[in-house]
Formats: C-alpha cells, structure tokens, sequence
C-alpha cells in the first residue's frame, strides 16, 4: 500500500467531471507507478492510451518496467516505453512512458493526439522546457479540437494553483505521503578537500554509527560518480558494501540494480534523477554534495550544456526526503548551514535559461506562426524568442512570415538541434548524410575524447601527433578516431589507444545508429569506407550550412604557417582563439562550431577577470561556399583609405561576409572629394609644417592682418590657424600622397590658395599697399617684415639710408616703416620710424665709434649728402 493509493478514487472521479487535475504529492508517493494504471483502468482514456510525460529517459525507462512488473506483464505489452531513439511498445500498448521531447514531437505528426485519451506530466516542478510546451500544447487542444483529453499535472514541490488556473482552474488533490523523521547535518564549516574524499569521510562515518541499510549519495554527474566509486573501493571491500552507479548513461540492467533491492547494503551514488523520478528501497541515508548539473545552452552552438551548480533549497529538501520512506533516517550535506540558507528556493525554469530555437521550429510546425501571442504557461522574453527565430531564417527553416519551409520540415525528422538537423539535410542532399550523422552525433554528445589523449602509448601518440598536427576540420579528427573505434567494435584495448572514453563513444554510437537510420541505411560496421577528398568537401560544407552566423577569419597567416591557439576575426564582430589542440592550423577560413570563455587573468598583459572566446572545435570552408550558400550575406564595399607606410590615399575593395572580409583588393585611382578628405585628414594630422614654409604663411596672414587694420573700409577676412587648415584641405583635390602635397605647398600652392580667398580689389591692395620690398636711396632692394601684433620694419646698413630724410612708407604713405639701422656687424644700432631725427641727435655719436670700429667704411660728417 502506497500513500497515493487512498487519493486514486478521489483523482478518478476529479477526472470523470473535469478536464484536468493537478496532483501534488512528495517523492515516495507512489504516483508515477500508481496513477497512471489508474487512469486507464477507470476507463478515462477511453479507448485511446495514457501517455505519460517524464522528464528523464532513465525515469521513463525504470517507471515503464516497474508498472509491467507490478502488473505481471513484460514491459512492451500492455506498459511500454518510448524515448529518443528507441520504441519498446507493440499493438496492444494502452499505457505509455515517453520523455517529453518524444511527446512534442508526437504533436509535429500528430496534431490532434489521435489515440490518447489522457495526458499525465509527471515531477511537472523541474519545469523542463519541454514540459512547459507540453502543457500548453494539450490545453490548447482542448480549448479547441479535443475538447475530451484529459491533462493530470503530478509534481512534488511546485505551488499547484498557478499550474490549475492554466488549466482551467481544475481541481487540486494532494497526497501527504509517508514521511519519517530525518535527521539533518550541516557542515560547521566548508570542506576543502576533494568531492571523492569529502564522500568517502561521509559513508564511513554513517558506517562507523552502525548505520543499518542502504546510503544514498547525490553527485552532480557521471564523472564525479566514477571518481566516488574509485575512493569508495576499499571502504566497500572492508565493510561488504555494493557501490553501486545511477545515472542516465548507463545501460537498463545497471540501473534496475542499483534501484532494487540487493543482498548487500548498497551505496547507490546518483545524479540527480533519484531527487524525485526514482524510488530506491531500503534507502535510511543521504550523503548530498548539494551540486547539480543544470542544462542550459551554448550562445555559440547553442548546442545544450551541463552547468555545474548549487542545489537549490527545493532539491536539497527532496534529497533529504529520500532517507525517511521507511524509517526515521539521517542526511549528511556536506555545506555549511549559511550556504544552504543563501540558496534559491527552487531551479530556474529552463524557458528562461535555455535555446529557444528547437522548440519554436516546433511550435511553428504546430501552425502557430506568432509565438508572442501562444498562450504559455510562463512565457520566455522576447528577446529569446526573437533569438531563435532568427536563427531559424538563417538556417533556412523558416520563410519572412513565420512558416516553416521545405528544409525546415525536413530539419524536423531529426530529433537534434535545428543547427544539426541543418547539417544533416544538407549532407543528405549532397550524398554524405551517413557521415553526417556521425558528425551531428559527436557534437551533440559528450567529447569522445574526454578521457584524453594521455591514455595513448607513446608510439601511438606520435602516430597520430604525425596523422593529425593539422586538419580541415576538428570534427573530421572526431570522424576519423570514432569510425577507426568503430570499425574495431569498440574492443576497450582500441579505445584505450585512441584514448577515447567508453562511455561518450556509446552514446554516439546509439546516437548515430539512430540517425543513420533515418537518413537511410545504417553503415555497416566493420565495411567502412574512407570519405573522399570530394566527400570531405561535400562534408564541409554541410557543417558550414548548419553554422552560418559563426564564420571566421584567421587575423594573420604567413606563408602557411601551422599555428596552434590562433586569433580568429568573427563574421559578427569580435574575435576568438582557436584552442591549442585544434588541428586546424592551415585554413585562413572557417567555422567556430564550439566554444567557450577561458579566463585570461592570470596571463602576461591579460586582464585580471577579463575573458577570451577559446574555440573548441572548427572547421575549414572556402570563400566560395559562402557565395553558393549565403547570397543574400554578401557585400561588396569601397573604401578610400590612408595607407601610413605609404603615405598615401588608395581605394580598397572588399567583398564580405556580414563583417568579415573575404576578398581585398587596392586601386590606385583617385577617387575625388573623398579622396581628398582622407589625405586632407592625414595632412592635417600630421601639421601644416610638413609642407609648406611655416614663415612664409605666416608672413601671409600677417599682411592681411596689417590691411585688415589699415583699411577697415575694404572689409579684409581675419585669417587664422583654422583658415591654414581649410587651405590645406583645399590644396589636397585632385593629390593623393603627401609627396604631391609637398610639392605643391612648397610651390606656394598653400599661401595661393589663401590668396584666392581674397577679392580682387583685396589682392590688388595686397600688392601694392603691403609690398614684400621697398626700394632705399641708393637703389637696394628691401625685404619689409611682417608680424602679426607689431609694425612692418626693414632691416639695412646704415649707409643703406645716407641721403635719405624720410624712411620709407606704405599703404600709400599712411604708414612708416619701423628702421632697423645696422652696423656693418649686421647687429642694430638704432631702431627708429623718425630718420632725420637720428641723423641729428644721435648720428654724430654713432659715426664717432663706427668709424673707430670699421675704419674702412665711409662715414660722411653730413649723411644727408651720402
């Protein structure tokens, strides 16, 4: 007797008078093996089947066979299974387990549920997205074409009213189960010491305690299981336990040993599939690590990933649960009290954490083409959404209206990520879909090579180290060392060579058996033939087709060079490093299929908390396959641009890929204004200096600035540093180097290009009434300085001005010149504007000691007569 049991009638009959009902009741209760049978013996499907939604294939699996069991059948009769890639049902199946992936994808062929009669979500609180589509999916069908279908939401945790109101405000039934007293301990503070250590510490002191029955561990996954089961070995021999792995990679038969109950006292050590859809006998203690793996989603491949990560409150309380069925028990977490407190309640949902693209292909394939107005049970962001869908038009899955296409609904016969589905129907179309599955199953699973390659012996490793320093293509590697394993049937001394783990090659295997099949015809093994150059190609391209928004660029390649942990430019901006053990060395272009941020604090000139993208797996592709595949991506621009080791202007034309550049090319033409705005922006930046006579400008504008002055009524411009500027701008048309720069503003190009902005009666007053030389008495030539803020002036020899009364004056006489009267050192000996005033009061003076200094120059008693 189960503690559900009393509750079936009342379910039964909530169910003869609505339309759904939600069940709430704690792990142990016994309503995944006792409500579904209910269900259909009561005769609520009608003559349809029940199907039931679990969210693990290991649950859907163990929960099939133990209802077949207690129903004295063989599971596959009247009870069967149905999970990704395999179908244990026959005619006579009424009552079916499915995971909740292989539910929605009944709805793509199935619209309307045609033979089932009740749908049943189980541990509906772990909120899988699938689970969540699930749910809205049936409520939509019966709202509208199956009005009959019953819906029953079963969860342990999860506040039921929110899940009722969705369903129509239905009733809700709860169990309280069969709950016993258990003990919980905390650390008093954290353990330091490996996860393997810190568990075996914990089952011998429950041992030491004279502990009696079995010891439930929580690990967070297969690796950490396997290190656990490696400490724990010796304890075990001493003390004749059963150390015992479950988890969802393992085969059936090693499961049901590890949930049924065993001679020995066993140390089942689990993930997280025994919080809930498990039921283990004979459990009286819990050892929780409180890690999990949580599944998110990769934003490069958008493949799904394992996240290690605290438990929350929920999980850690459905754990300790696990030790009361029977008895009083005792939970041993091996956090602290104030970590456990810090935790969140319950798990992020996965629609808020999770790729959305896989189940919106879906969703549109239900004929829904506005996924913003679905009525969700919890709706994603809209960014998300936006995210997938456009993911889906570049993959060509979906038109600009939301409807799927022919490659979509081809992508929608492969239970993969669209990204994968893509690869595949684009190999199949090119004639290499059974090495493409092979391909999708490696990236969709674990790296086969995650024991790594350390298990190699030496003279294998420099075999392959010689076979494989490069490569087009990480995933050909992975092709290559899987498809030589299989060809070995999978012999553990082939795969220790190879130093691939058993376990990952497994699940490919399964994986890519599946997907053989549906492409049409399983290769056999044993028979395999080596792809060809052309295939390889075809291959390739296949890859880049499920990948379009992650081609990249390698910044540099010299003369071929192999280059491991190479920079590559991304087609959508930014950048990323391929990792040092990919072996693809030689490409300049190629797809980032994977990757991840490596921290690169601790590196010479690195950041301290800052990041780089590390590409895990890449593959080669060649320009032109963006232009068969990508047309509409492609552009073609032109750029006038300033080459600085050159100094010179010159048109680049680039054709590229969103922007990444595929193809350059320079031009020397000129180009026109844009040509001379880029040299003029050089120019400028360099100075005017570097190519005309500072002096001479100078000079320049401090003539008009004296006429600007002297005759305001000819409204002369105030010329300035930024009138030089726009001169030189102008000086650049029609020139494109600072050679033909310099030339032409050292001709005098630059203070003509001032002048020209002068009117003509400005330039004539220019001419005449601030001449750059005034003739002296005796016929000399000379030069009048200029200087912005001060008097014109000349600069002669004293005997220069013999004979003269009056200095020199210009602007039409308005304006004397400022006399520089020099010795015949050239050094001043007057600077003076009254000339017959120093012929009379200081003259007589300056000749006496001129004359005793320069005896053979002519210095007459009367300079007047000189």
């Amino acid at each position: 007797m189960l503690p559900i049991d009393s509750l079936l009638p009342e379910i039964i009959q909530s169910l003869r008078s609505s339309r759904g009902v939600v069940i709430e009741a704690p792990p142990g209760a016994g309503k995944t093996t006792r409500v579904p049978p209910a269900l259909l013996d009561a005769g609520l499907a009608g003559s349809g089947e029940v199907w039931v939604l679990e969210p693990r294939r290991i649950a859907a699996t163990l929960s099939a066979r133990r209802v077949a069991e207690e129903r004295g059948e063989a599971v596959g009769a009247s009870v069967g299974y149905q999970v990704r890639f395999e179908d244990v049902s026959g005619p006579g199946t009424r009552l079916r387990f499915v995971t909740e992936g292989v539910f929605t994808r009944r709805l793509l062929s199935d619209p309307w549920l045609k033979g089932v009669g009740c749908v049943v979500l189980d541990e509906f609180h772990e909120r899988h997205l699938q689970a969540d589509i699930a749910l809205a999916l049936v409520r939509r069908l019966q709202l509208s074409e199956r009005p009959d279908l019953k819906v029953v939401a079963m969860s342990a945790t999860l506040e039921a009213a929110p899940v009722a109101e969705f369903l129509g405000h239905c009733p809700v039934l709860s169990s309280e189960g069969r709950r016993f007293e258990v003990a919980v301990e905390h650390l008093a503070r954290p353990d330091e010491r490996p996860l393997e250590e810190q568990v075996t510490g914990a089952v011998r002191r429950l041992l030491d305690e004279k502990l009696k029955g079995d010891v439930l561990v929580f690990l967070p996954g297969a690796a950490e299981i396997r290190r656990c089961a490696e400490a724990c070995a010796s304890l075990a021999a001493e003390e004749n336990l059963l150390v015992l792995p479950l988890h969802g990679e393992l085969p059936v038969a090693e499961q049901e040993r590890a949930v049924r109950p065993q001679a020995q006292r066993k140390v089942i050590l689990s993930t997280n599939v025994a919080e809930t859809s498990v039921t283990i006998e004979g459990v009286v203690a819990v050892v929780d690590s409180g890690l999990v793996r949580v599944a998110g989603h990769s934003p490069w491949s958008g493949l799904p990933t394992l996240t290690m990560t605290r438990t929350s409150r929920a999980s850690a309380a459905q754990r300790a649960g696990r030790a009361g069925r029977t008895r009083p028990g005792r939970c041993l977490r091996l956090y602290t009290a104030q970590d456990f407190a810090a935790r969140p309640a319950h798990e992020t949902p996965e629609i808020r954490r999770l790729d959305l693209a896989e189940a919106a292909l879906e969703l549109h394939a239900a004929g829904l083409r506005d996924l913003s107005s679905f009525d969700w049970f919890e709706a994603p962001t809209q960014t998300a959404l936006d995210a997938a869908e456009t993911l889906l038009r570049r993959l060509g899955a979906l038109d600009a209206d939301g409807r799927v296409t022919k490659n979509g609904r081809r992508m929608l016969r492969y239970p993969l990520h669209p990204r994968l589905a893509r690869v595949v129907v684009e190999a199949e179309a090119r004639n290499v879909g059974q090495a493409a599955a092979i391909v999708a199953a490696l990236i969709s699973e674990r790296d086969v090579r995650a024991a790594g390659r350390v298990l190699l012996g030496a003279g294998e490793r420099e075999r392959h180290r010689i076979a494989r320093s490069h490569s087009p293509s990480d995933l050909l590697e992975l092709y290559d060392l899987f498809t030589e394993a299989e060809d070995a049937g999978f012999s553990s001394r082939r795969l220790s060579e190879l130093g691939l783990d058993a376990g990952a090659v497994r699940r490919v295997d399964r994986v890519s058996k599946q997907l053989r099949r549906i492409v049409g015809g399983e290769g056999k093994r044993g028979q395999r033939t080596e792809l060809s150059p052309a295939e390889e190609s075809e291959l390739l391209i296949s890859i880049l087709a499920g990948y379009p928004d992650r081609v990249a660029r390698r910044r540099t390649l010299v003369n071929q060079r192999e280059e491991a942990g190479a920079e590559v430019l991304l087609a959508g901006g930014g950048s990323a490093r391929l990792a040092p053990e990919s072996v693809v060395r030689r490409a300049e272009f190629m797809v980032a299929v994977d990757a991840g941020e490596r921290s690169i604090g601790g590196r010479p000139g690195g950041r301290r908390g800052a990041g780089e993208a590390i590409v895990r797996l890449a593959s080669a592709i060649e320009p032109d396959w963006l232009l068969d595949l990508f047309t509409d991506q492609i552009s073609e621009s032109t750029e006038v641009v300033w080459d600085r080791e050159a100094l010179r202007v010159e048109v680049v034309r680039r054709l590229l890929y969103e922007e990444l550049v595929l193809d350059e090319s320079r031009a020397g033409e000129v180009a026109g204004v844009e040509t001379a705005a880029v040299l003029a922006e050089a120019a400028l930046a360099a100075g005017v200096r570097a190519f005309a006579d500072p002096e001479e400008i100078e000079r320049f504008l401090a003539r008009v600035e004296f006429l600007r002055k002297t005759f305001p009524e000819a409204n002369f411009p105030e010329l300035d540093e930024e009138s030089v500027n726009d001169a030189l701008a102008q000086l650049c048309e029609g020139l494109r180097s600072f050679a033909e720069l310099r030339e032409a503003a050292r001709a005098g190009g630059l203070v003509e290009v001032l002048r020209r902005g002068l009117t003509p009666e400005q330039s004539r007053l220019l001419a005449t009434m601030a001449p750059e030389r005034v003739t002296l008495k005796r016929g000399r030539q000379a030069r009048v300085y200029y200087e912005r803020g001060r008097d014109p002036w000349v600069a002669s020899r004293l005997q220069d001005f013999f004979g003269m009364r009056e200095g020199p004056k210009i602007a039409g006489g308005r304006v004397p010149l400022v006399l520089h009267l020099l010795a015949p050192s050239q050094r001043p000996v007057q600077v003076t504007t009254d000339l017959a005033g120093f012929w009379s009061r200081h003259y007589p003076q300056v000749r006496r000691e001129l004359s005793r200094r320069y005896p053979r120059h002519a210095w007459p008693a009367d300079p007047l007569d000189g």
